[in-house]
């Protein structure tokens, strides 16, 4: 079987809405490293866009999906239930932060976290506004589409999107947008498009994803807290990117002194098995009437056992503690490199979840220099993702169990990609 044949079946047989960043096709993987069809190697510096926090076919994870496999594949959860999906909501209601007692739910995708977070939001307030901010991505459907804050390509064609939801600019001091810039713009907001006690939920992620890696500032999440709980409105942290050890806690908002109403989590909770979940202050959790949360696959059994191994293994192997030593050890190659590569604007990022934005010489985005630096790295196997608004952020999202040796050899080629 060869790359070129599959592409072009590919085209034939699917849509192109289905955008496809690489033009070879996976035969296995293993850890952090991914062969092909035609038996090239690639250092995966994805990890399925954040999924393979514990790598590529961990054998904690292979061995729990096996012995779940021998057992049952389905019931529908709501239907007959089954013990695992309530020993998993009851390791992340211990773990998820906030003191307060918690309740979770689960779901399949990012996505379904987020719109039954709103869902939520709104029955246990009343309410129908939603406040998001530019340069959030909270998924693909109609909703998700709504509240996420960048247009190419996620929104193109597809509207008109579900209504009440508003958007605030983000801070991000490199863009000239300051805290105190975003608190007078959801201010404005009150005044000019929503009376804050029609608003049911502000949502946000403590480090956007797709948006470029932008950290927020302590201060800034502080004030959400202070706005929401001034005028009775529920705080989201949608943690679909930034959970499971990816920032060095297993939860990004554990950085912080403040806790969410809610919180939505995905990707690395079942490290490659679909599964997301909302986890939240239990009276808030309890608003929607029975039969309002689910789905048929919601809380997949075999997707409920990989995750319960992904906690195992991220304590046992004391995961989070290697990812943040991992991050800053690419944050100071990055920042060894920055002398010999003009376009690098800022390096940024909190534990293994770091990025760096390229800009050209009069302070406009460069994401020309961006798609070349990727492909540099892909033609020496090394598997780059670009992200930010204009497209001129790369971000880095290695396995945290990622070989040293490995990463080692990953972070030469970029060196190489970044200087040629």
């Amino acid at each position: 079987m060869k790359n070129a044949e599959l592409v072009r079946r590919k085209d034939a047989a699917t849509p192109r809405g289905v955008g496809v960043m690489c033009n070879f096709y996976a035969e296995r993987a293993l850890n952090s490293e991914i062969w092909d069809v035609e038996g090239k190697r690639y250092i995966d510096f994805a990890a399925g866009i954040a999924v393979l926090n514990t790598g590529h076919r961990h054998p904690r994870l292979v061995e729990a999906v096996e012995k779940q496999l021998g057992r049952f594949t389905h019931t529908a959860y709501q239907i007959v239930p089954y013990a695992s999906y309530i020993e998993l909501a009851e390791k992340i209601n211990r773990r998820a932060p906030g003191r307060s007692a918690k309740k979770t739910a689960f779901f399949t995708t990012g996505a379904e976290a987020v719109e039954n977070a709103i869902k939520i939001a709104r029955a246990a307030t009343g309410r129908p506004g939603v406040i998001a901010f530019s340069g959030g991505f909270h998924g693909r459907t109609m909703m998700g589409m709504a509240l996420t804050g960048k247009v190419a390509p996620y929104k193109i064609g597809f509207g008109p999107f579900p209504g009440e939801v508003y958007h605030a600019p983000y801070p991000c001091a490199l863009h000239g947008v300051s805290t105190d810039d975003s608190l007078k713009a959801l201010q404005h907001l009150f005044k000019a498009d929503i009376d804050p006690k029609r608003v049911a939920a502000i949502i946000f992620e403590p480090v956007q994803g797709e948006g470029g890696f932008n950290v927020a500032p302590t201060d800034f999440v502080r004030a959400l807290r202070a706005v929401c709980d001034e005028h009775g409105i529920l705080l989201i942290a949608d943690e679909v990117q930034t959970g499971f050890g990816r920032t060095g806690k297993l939860f990004a908002m554990e950085h912080y002194d403040v806790a969410p109403d809610l919180t939505t989590m995905a990707k690395s909770l079942a490290g490659g098995m679909p599964l997301s979940a909302v986890c939240g202050r239990a009276e808030v959790m309890d608003a929607p009437a029975p039969g309002g949360l689910g789905g048929t696959y919601a809380g997949n059994p075999l997707a409920v056992a990989s995750a319960l191994a992904v906690l195992d293994v991220l304590e046992s192997e004391k995961l989070i503690d290697r990812g943040a030593e991992l991050g800053q050890r690419l944050m100071t190659r990055l920042e060894s490199l920055r002398p010999r590569v003009p376009q690098i604007a800022e390096v940024r990022g909190v534990g293994a979840m770091v990025a760096v934005e390229f800009r050209q010489a009069d302070g406009s985005p460069d994401p020309d220099f961006t798609r070349t630096v990727q492909n540099r790295a892909l033609e020496k196997g090394l598997l780059l993702l670009s992200c930010g608004v204009y497209g001129n952020v790369i971000r880095f999202l290695f396995p945290l169990t990622i070989q040293d040796a490995v990463m080692n050899e990953g972070l030469d080629i970029l060196a190489e990609a970044l200087t040629r």
